[in-house]
């Protein structure tokens, strides 16, 4: 399911990123690697703050959509 299916306090494991390489490679770059924990701290305006490695990084719902747990 997609990262946005997750609700807020919610732990997931990454299995999979789609999207063109350009995408994945960013997002790779942001600590999104398959098999790494990510957890929703919280939701505004449709978009998600999540952590991911000790980090708190904003994504948009469309990138959100491209990270698979």
């Amino acid at each position: 399911m997609p990262l946005t299916m997750l609700a807020k306090g919610q732990e997931g494991t990454v299995k999979k990123i789609t999207g063109k390489d350009e995408i994945r490679t960013f997002l790779k770059s942001l600590g999104f690697v398959e098999g790494g924990a990510v957890s929703v701290v919280n939701e505004v305006g449709g978009n998600l703050i999540v952590n991911v490695k000790g980090t708190r990084i904003a994504l948009s719902r469309g990138m959100a959509n491209r990270i698979m747990v």
